[in-house]
Formats: structure tokens, sequence, C-alpha cells
């Protein structure tokens, strides 16, 4: 092609990645010089703009990303401001005359996203957008009658079960750069490091980049998948992915993930599946069926979908929230959940399930509080997985856990947390206490409580509520909206 010839944008979002990346698959097959930009809109996600974990990885997944693309002989492009507006500046300012990208379904995005490409091709512009971040995407999957799926199971062996993704479109060898770059945005430009650095174990924590996810996919394949049915719900081991930070950003894509993990095994495909790996597979098919349900029930994010729940009597107790949020309710299980969170922008997703149910029915705190917090602090944090996470817990969503389902903390953290490892990491007041009373301290012997150095209400505080008393409540409040 001749060196004039008019670049392609490709609009770079929750897909930092260059494999499997069909976007800047056909740009880069187009032959057509190739303009990658990231464009730092914040004002246009809506309700739901990125919380301060995600911004902070955000930070570290460009930089990866524009390290990969000068390894291709080409550049990242930083702008901040209006999509629609930037993308029309770019256009004019570099002779473009096609804009792609991959499909985001979070609703504010959809819409913005609608306009943005209604408004480029009225401009004459070539405009396409494709699947970059789902297996099947959510207009693509319904029930017999033509309608959304509601339950999990039922979307799962109607869409998914026996269904193999095909393999993933590997890196461009090489990607075309335009005869001059346009201006960028320095990284630091765009302010999404914390000014005041809380990061620091988050930065020893986590690895970014493609390569790193790949690399963790392919651990998790070898070292847990074939036990990830067990093996998943012990916080102290290395049982579960932890890819989520990764599919959230887009570095890896659930096909790469999936792929991934059955290559780490040894199995092929089509290959019966040992029950871990297909569980592993089930789990990603829950991202998809979150997907599914934000796409289809667009008020989800901030309303229950079950309308009763709109009536339900919450508490609005401030201080009780935020010891909830700082790991001091007295549980240690959930203690050590939420300070991994704040620590490490992630949570063991059984802990999840325990910290999620302390809040919503012993506290009786509204779902949303934990939604809101868990969006600041999570650096995974998905408004489809999060929404559905916490309707799930609250028991007010689809196919979520009867709110009758109340989970003891005691009991979770002695049946998956035996002899006390997980939380003596995140609870270290509570590291020499031994295993019998480590997840029941105030019921340890005063004895035992001065040997690990424990003083209950100074060193570590009392439970918040009594769980008994806590879940009859709970369980009281729930028929008041029964009956309504």
């Amino acid at each position: 092609m001749a060196e004039n010839t008019p670049p392609v944008i490709v609009w770079f979002r929750h897909d930092l990645r260059l494999g499997d990346n069909p976007a800047l698959h056909r740009a880069s097959q187009s032959g057509r010089p190739v303009l990658p930009v990231f464009i730092w809109s914040p004002e246009e996600e809506g309700e739901w703009p990125q919380g301060a974990a995600k911004r902070w990885w955000t930070h570290h997944a460009l930089a990866k990303l524009a390290e990969n693309l000068e390894n291709k002989g080409s550049n990242l492009i930083l702008r901040k401001g209006p999509a629609l507006k930037t993308l029309r500046a770019l256009a004019k300012e570099t002779g473009a005359q096609a804009v792609y990208w991959n499909r985001r379904w979070e609703p504010a995005v959809i819409a913005r996203d609608s306009e943005v490409k209604k408004q480029l091709k009225a401009d004459g512009l070539e405009v396409e957008s494709f699947n970059g971040c789902l297996l099947k995407e959510p207009p693509e999957v319904q029930n017999k009658q033509g309608k959304p799926f509601q339950v999990f199971t039922p979307m799962w062996k109607g869409a998914y079960d026996g269904w193999h993704p095909e393999a993933p479109w590997p890196s461009p060898r090489s990607i075309r750069s335009p005869g001059q770059w346009p201006k960028s945005e320095p990284l630091a430009g765009l302010k999404l490091l914390p000014a005041i650095p809380w990061d620091g174990t988050m930065r020893a924590t986590w690895k970014h980049g493609e390569a790193a996810a790949l690399d963790l996919a392919d651990r998790f394949g070898r070292e847990a998948a074939a036990g990830y049915l067990e093996g998943r719900n012990f916080p102290a081991d290395f049982g579960t992915s932890r890819l989520s930070p990764y599919l959230a950003s887009g570095e890896i894509s659930p096909r790469q993930a999936w792929h991934a993990v059955l290559e780490a095994t040894g199995l092929k495909p089509g290959a019966k599946l040992p029950g871990g790996v297909e569980h592993f597979f089930k789990e990603l098919g829950w991202r998809e069926f979150a997907y599914h349900l934000l796409f289809h029930f667009p008020h989800t994010h901030s309303r229950p979908l079950r309308e009763d729940y709109d009536r339900f009597p919450w508490k609005n107790d401030d201080k009780a929230l935020k010891a909830w949020q700082r790991g001091r309710t007295g549980y240690p299980m959930v203690d050590a959940g939420m300070r991994e969170l704040w620590s490490t922008g992630w949570m063991h997703n059984r802990v999840r399930m325990i910290a999620g149910s302390f809040l919503v029915k012993d506290l009786i705190q509204n779902w949303l509080n934990g939604a809101r917090w868990f969006w600041d602090t999570l650096a995974d944090a998905d408004l489809a997985s999060n929404t559905l996470g916490w309707q799930w817990v609250g028991g007010c969503g689809a196919d979520a856990a009867p709110y009758f389902r109340v989970f003891n903390p005691v009991g979770q953290g002695e049946k998956f947390d035996p002899a006390g490892d997980y939380v003596r990491k995140h609870v270290p007041e509570l590291a020499k206490m031994p295993a019998e009373y480590i997840h029941r301290p105030w019921e340890a012997p005063p004895l035992v409580l001065a040997e690990a150095g424990v003083r209950l209400g100074k060193d570590y505080p009392m439970p918040l509520v009594q769980h008994d008393k806590a879940r009859a409540e709970a369980l009281a409040a729930l028929a008041t909206i029964r009956k309504a």
C-alpha cells in the first residue's frame, strides 16, 4: 500500500492485550497503518466509573500494553476527554478513515458506544466493533422461549455444555505504523495512581500484562486445575486461578484463559474433563451469566432484580459498615478477607461469600453498600460480576442464594481455614492463637489469650454482633417483605 494510506484507529478499552484481540487483529490484517489509542473518559461510565484499585491496575496494564506495542514497532496513544470528541479529533489529525473497537456490555457504555458509532458513521468513517471480552455475547444466548436465562445451570447446559471455544488469535507479527504519530498524553497525566502511596502490598503481589496473565493461567492449569472443585474453597492455598483482575482489564481473554488452562493440563479439546477443570470452565461461564443478566436487566447494577427487596428494612449503621470495611468485625474469617482486599486489591471467592453474607445478613446492610466498597477496592472490579455476586449473596438477584441461607462466619472459617493459616496471614494480631480458638477468640480461656498476646477489645475487637441473634433478626426482616 502507498505510504499515505489512511490509518485505522483501534480504540482499546477493557482489552489491554495484543493476542486474541479481534479489533487489533482485523486492523493489522488490513495492511493499513494502525493507531492504537486508549481514551480516559470516566465521566462516560455512568454511576460506576473505575474505583481506586481498578485505576491503579489500569495504569500498570496500560504501561505493559504500551511496552508490548513498542516491541511490535508501534505506540499507544493516550488521550483524555469524551470518546466521540476525542476520536473525531484524532481522525481529523491523522486522516484516519476507520475506527475499530471490541464491544463492552455495561449499560452506560452500550449507550455511549451506540452514539459514537452512529456519529462516526455519519462523518463518513468506517466503524466496526467486535467480540473481544466474552465467549458468547448476550444477544446470542437465549432459552427455548427466546427469553433471557435467569438461572445459571440451564444457561450453561443450553449454550456451553459440550461446547469448546475456537483457538484464540495470536498476537500480530507486526503492526504497521503511520508515517507520523499524533501527540499522546503521558501515562502519569491520566492520574490513575494514588496521590498517597497506599499500594505497596499490591505492587508486591501482582505482575501485570498479557504475559503475566498467561503464565498464571499456565501455572494454575499445571498445579491446581485438576483439584479445583475442592481446592477453590481453601483461601490459604493456591487453589484458584487469580485471573479475575486480568480478565477484568482484558489482559487475558476468556478464550485465552480457557485454552491456556486446557493446554497446561495436557488435555486435548473435546477430551473428557476432570471435575476441577470442568468447574473452572463453568466459572468462566458464571462470568458470561453475569454479563447476560446485566444486558437483559440493566437496572440491576443499582436495584435488585427481585423487586420485593426494594422494601427490605435495611439498617443504616455507619459504625458497623466502617468496622466491616476495615476488617474489625471481631469475626476473624471476615476480617481476614476484608484486610486481604484492602492490602492486595483481591479477595478469595469463598471469603467474598462469607464477608458478603456477614454484611448483608448479620449486619443487615444494603447489598449496595458492599457493592460500592468492592467496586472501589477490587483490582478485578467488573460491573457485571460485582452486581451478580452481591445480588447472589443478598438473595435478591437471579439464581441467588436464598436470603435464609446465612453463612456462619465461625463455621466457615473452621471448615475452610482449619489451621488458621489464612487468618494468621491477614490478621497478624491473632497469629499466635491456637487453631482451636483462632476463629472464635472470644471463647478462648484467659491464659490462652495471654500466651497469644491478645487482649480482646484492645488488640482485636469483640464481635460486632452475636451471629445466632443476628441471623434470627435477618430472617425476621425477610418475613416483613414476604408478607407485604
